[in-house]
Formats: structure tokens, sequence, C-alpha cells
């Protein structure tokens, strides 16, 4: 059987002479197919590197972020660190402050003074009596450590954050409790006592404290707020002027504002409120 040929023409453009090249057609055909299989490979070779070039990318993003959240755990725990110990001092000093002074005899004290479960979950308990003391017992305990000297005393009545004077000497003209609304008309409660007195009076804390509040308030008017320590405040209401300021250190009879009309008050007279959030058993 003959062979069958492809014939390519080539001239010369310098001789002006046609030259004719036969080539098998097995031989064409190979070369065809080496063509199809270089290019695939080309292709292969260059996916496969531009794969390589994407996971190095990625690693290196990889390790760029594992370094930045591993200082950031190292900052949280040199935080956390930082925080143990600050917890550990406050709640040395409440105990001091509470047993020094009588303050308060613990039926199960949140510093472990009696006895509990063991376990996780004891312990978590535990933490959270901690913070609860701690958070309602603030003020007295910052008071103690300012160098405001608590006198020990058989009952609360006796200590100087203990509410035991009148803001201001009045005739009471508003108890505490049910009563009608002198606006509405209807019955409503009242959550503390008005003291009657003439306007521009000066107006004194009934305990030493720190003061939390000096603001306006709806029905209230122009209000200071004192915090006497182990969750118990007192409010002073309807006012017409502030001699003190947020985070001030009171002591029992100082002025902190002055007699006056703000608020829903029909005449002049303060609002005194005692509020008393929890009282640890003595």
């Amino acid at each position: 059987m003959k062979s069958k040929f492809y014939t390519f023409l080539i001239a010369s453009s310098n001789e002006g002479r046609v030259r004719r090249v036969r080539v098998p057609h097995s031989i064409v055909h190979l070369l065809v197919l080496l063509a199809v299989v270089g290019g695939v490979t080309v292709f292969a070779a260059m996916t496969s590197y531009s794969r390589m070039l994407w996971k190095v990318t990625n690693y290196n993003e990889l390790r760029t972020e594992k370094a930045t959240l591993q200082k950031q755990y190292t900052r949280l725990q040199a935080v956390v660190t930082d925080t143990n110990q600050r917890l550990s001092s406050l709640q040395s000093l409440a105990t001091d402050v509470a047993m020094t002074y009588g303050i308060i005899r613990f039926r199960q004290t949140p510093f472990g003074l009696s006895e509990g479960p063991a376990g996780a979950e004891a312990e978590h308990q535990r933490s959270l009596e901690q913070f609860d003391f701690l958070k309602k017992n603030a003020t007295a305990i910052a008071l103690a450590s300012e160098g405001l000297r608590l006198m020990p005393g058989s009952s609360l009545a006796d200590l100087a954050f203990t509410p035991s004077m009148w803001p201001v000497q009045g005739r009471i003209t508003g108890s505490f409790g049910d009563r009608l609304d002198p606006f509405s008309g209807e019955g409503a409660f009242h959550a503390g006592v008005d003291i009657s007195s003439s306007y521009g009076d000066a107006v004194r804390t009934a305990a030493d404290g720190l003061v939390v509040a000096v603001e306006t308030r709806p029905g209230y008017g122009r209000v200071v707020v004192v915090d006497h320590g182990f969750g118990t405040s007192t409010w002073y209401g309807h006012l017409s002027g502030f001699t003190t300021r947020v985070g001030a250190q009171v002591k029992r009879g100082e002025v902190i504002g002055y007699v006056g009309t703000s608020g829903r008050a029909s005449g002049p007279h303060v609002h005194y409120e005692v509020r008393v959030l929890r009282l640890w058993c003595l």
C-alpha cells in the first residue's frame, strides 16, 4: 500500500525558486499530537504554579493572623492577671472593713469563712457572691480606703453612714406609702416623705456617703442622690440649686442643696427618700 504524503510548497523570494516538501501523514499527525500534549502540559503547569502561589499567600496570611492573635491573647492574659490581683485586694479590703468595724457578721460569707461544696460550680457561685458583695458595698469600702473612720457600734443606727437626721427642719406634709396624688387626685404610692420648709433653706445630707447623682429627673425636679454603702442611699428632691457634685464625699450634716419647687411640687419642700437595696444579716 502506497504511503500518503502532505506536500508543502516553499517559495524563496531571493532566488524565485519553489521547492516541494513531501511529509508523510504519520509525521504530521505525530507533530500535531505532540503540540497538543505540550500545550496541555504547559497549561497544567501554569495552573499548578498559580495554585501553589495562592496557597503560599494564604499560608502567610494565616501566619500573620496567628501572630496577631497570639499577641492579643498575651495582652488579655496580662489584663486578666491584673484584674484578679485587683479583685483579691478588694476582697481583702472589704473583709477587713466589715470585720474590723463590726459592720457585718456573715451567715455564709462570699470570702470562704464557711465551708461549702467543692468543685467548679461552688467556686463559680462564690465568685458571684464576692462580686455582689463588692458591688453593694463599694461606697463604704471606698470611704474607708480614703481614711474616713467608720465608728463601730452595736447597731447600724450608730454608724456615720446610716441616715439618722432630717435634711431640713420643717413640717411633714406628705407621708410614706399610699396616698392621693395632689395633681391627679388618684391613689398613688409615695416613696418618701415631704418636708415643708422655706424656699432657699439649706438641705443637709443625712449621713456620710458618696454623691452619685446631681441632676434633674421627671417628678423629682432637681435631685441629689447620696450612696451610703451597703445598699443604702438617700434622695433629696425638688431642690432649687446644688452645692455639691457627683463623686464628692460628704459627711452627715453637710449642705448639698437648697429647698425649692422644681419638679412636681405644689410648694417649697424637700422630697426625702431612704432606699435600702439589701441588708446583710447581723
